[in-house]
């Protein structure tokens, strides 16, 4: 938890002045039962008013400084608090957008959001309790306990003998909650996963009518959520109820010894409210606990994110030399270690050619488009972009030269300009060709307010074919030196995806293209067509030669025979 607190560190102004604050309000709090006890034992048996109301002067000054240093010291705290946890969820935001492909596979996208908002929320409550009452509680029962001892050491001692009783009770509570609350954060995280699924996949939810499966499968999910967090609560309960039941029980013991010991009524109040004092900061005390308790195990889960390695592995390799714009050499990839995912792909393309890609799901189709971007790092072989190997590039260096559209790509909640653009600060020429070329400007000028026309969320007020032409649009602006469309233009008609491939050679001549699709109409004129089954390559060359050569793509090809026709008619 040192990392989560370093955070701590820029406040450590208001910390400091919240701390002085308490200490002052707390030590005011506990010289009232002294003056209380004045007044009782020698100025009320005197008769003596004056003395009666200066004394009741001072407790109502010290009753302010208690008041208002204790309000005051809690404002800094939120203040602190919130700033923390502002920086906090800042840099966990950051570092999660710089996890590796692999770090956040290992990770879980419903697990970093949990971290991201729940866990910080229980680091916020931890902090912002512990500085209102994690400093006061120590100084009440400390000071309470000295200046008892002060006045009288045989009740002192009875009270003091309750403050162990009440830290073991805490001490065993605390250890035996903690990887409960684990535990709930495990099953939250398993919780906003399903969630996350319901919502991105609504529709086919809908679409098959699977509403009630899908909420009794969440019901499930919450009534073991609310098991586990009821049994940790359970444990965390019994703190109260047991400190109270002990310090309870020392109250009697002090009314008795004070009886018995003859002290005077003075006295025995004063004790009196040193132990409610002592009775509510040791209950506060319990309370910190708890909370403590789930937040610690919160800023382990935020600690384990920021402290994985983002740092860019930069190798030195010398580069090659050869003519070729992209190069795979013998290369092969695994997600899990275990089995290949792709396997001994081997091919080369020259700047401006085109390489289509097919093959059933699951091939490694995608797979190999990452590899090239380095989401991932290739397990064996080498991968080389003008002649130099992508593990030599650094990240922005390297993904400068791409232009990607995936097939399930998002559109932001923002005008189609600020989509396209994405903040690269792209002139109103590049977006308006990038638009003609992707077959979106014609549907974009009858929208309201053309390229101003405000998409809403995930583009839901587009179709399915339009939201494909914006993807492929912001892919091409900013003129990449590689093209990359991931089975991008599957909502596209015919028609369209003809004249899309027409105007991408026309207006992008130097571009390198990869065509990861599913139909063959979209690959045919490319010059290099690799076909995938099963991660490895059983079929390479262009449509004459895979038409004569490989029996897989023959099968494809005649399978989409009338698709095949339709395309022909509409080039």
């Amino acid at each position: 938890m040192t990392k989560t607190l370093a955070y701590l560190k820029p406040y450590r102004g208001a910390v400091a002045w919240g701390l002085i604050l308490k200490f002052l309000g707390s030590v005011a709090e506990l010289f009232l039962p002294l003056l209380l006890e004045y007044i009782i034992n020698e100025a009320v048996p005197a008769a003596d008013m004056n003395r009666v109301l200066i004394c009741g002067g001072i407790m109502l000054v010290f009753a302010f400084i208690a008041l208002f240093g204790n309000i005051f010291a809690n404002r800094l705290s939120v203040t602190s608090s919130g700033g923390m946890t502002h920086d906090l969820r800042y840099d966990l935001f950051s570092k999660t957008c710089y996890l590796s492909s692999s770090q956040v596979d290992r990770l879980g996208v419903p697990s970093l959001i949990s971290r991201l908002t729940s866990d910080s929320y229980y680091v916020n409550q931890m902090v912002a309790r512990t500085l209102r009452l994690g400093v006061r509680a120590p100084i009440l029962i400390l000071g309470g306990i000295i200046l008892a001892f002060t006045r009288d050491w045989a009740l002192a001692l009875v009270l003091l003998a309750c403050v162990p009783l009440v830290g073991i009770i805490i001490f065993i509570i605390t250890k035996k909650s903690v990887p409960l609350y684990f535990g709930v954060q495990k099953k939250q995280d398993d919780m906003v996963r399903d969630m996350q699924e319901n919502v991105t996949g609504v529709r086919v939810v809908k679409a098959l009518t699977k509403e009630e499966y899908e909420s009794e499968k969440f019901d499930g999910l919450v009534k073991e959520l609310a098991a586990r967090e009821f049994k940790a609560n359970k444990i965390m309960s019994l703190s109260n109820p047991l400190a109270t039941l002990v310090l309870n029980l020392g109250l009697v013991a002090v009314i008795v010894t004070g009886a018995l010991r003859g002290n005077l009524p003075g006295t025995v109040l004063a004790f009196l409210q040193y132990f409610v004092i002592i009775l509510n900061a040791m209950i506060a005390l319990t309370k910190i606990f708890v909370v403590i308790s789930r937040g610690s195990a919160s800023a382990g889960r935020i600690e384990s994110v920021l402290r994985e390695d983002t740092s860019e592995k930069i190798l030195d390799i010398s580069d090659e030399k050869n003519g070729y714009k992209i190069e795979f050499s013998n290369v092969s990839f695994s997600y899990n270690g275990v089995g290949d995912n792709l396997k001994d792909i081997d091919f080369a393309l020259k700047e401006g050619e085109t390489l289509g890609i097919i093959g059933a799901t699951g091939s490694g189709k995608s797979t190999l488009v990452n590899l090239l971007m380095r989401f991932y790092d290739a397990g064996g072989g080498n991968i080389r972009i003008d002649g130099r190997d992508v593990r030599a590039y650094k990240n922005d260096e390297l993904r400068k030269k791409f232009g990607v559209a995936f097939q399930n790509d998002f559109l932001m909640a923002s005008t189609v300009r600020e989509n396209v653009d994405y903040g690269r600060g792209l002139s109103d020429e590049e977006i308006e060709k990038a638009l003609k070329a992707a077959q979106a400007e014609e549907f974009v000028q009858t929208l309201e307010g053309g390229v101003d026309y405000n998409l809403a969320q995930k583009a839901n007020n587009l179709s399915g074919g339009q939201k494909q032409r914006l993807l492929i649009a912001r892919a091409l602006a900013a003129s990449p030196e590689i093209l990359i469309l991931d089975d991008s233009s599957s909502a596209l008609d015919y028609a369209t995806d003809a004249a899309f491939r027409k105007a991408l050679a026309k207006d992008y001549p130097d571009c390198t293209k990869i065509i990861v699709a599913q139909r063959i109409s979209s690959i045919k004129n490319a010059d290099l067509i690799l076909v995938l089954d099963d991660g490895r390559v059983i079929g390479k060359g262009r449509h004459e030669e895979l038409m004569r050569d490989c029996d897989e793509y023959k099968l494809i090809y005649a399978a989409q025979m009338g698709g095949e026709k339709d395309a022909r008619a509409q080039d």
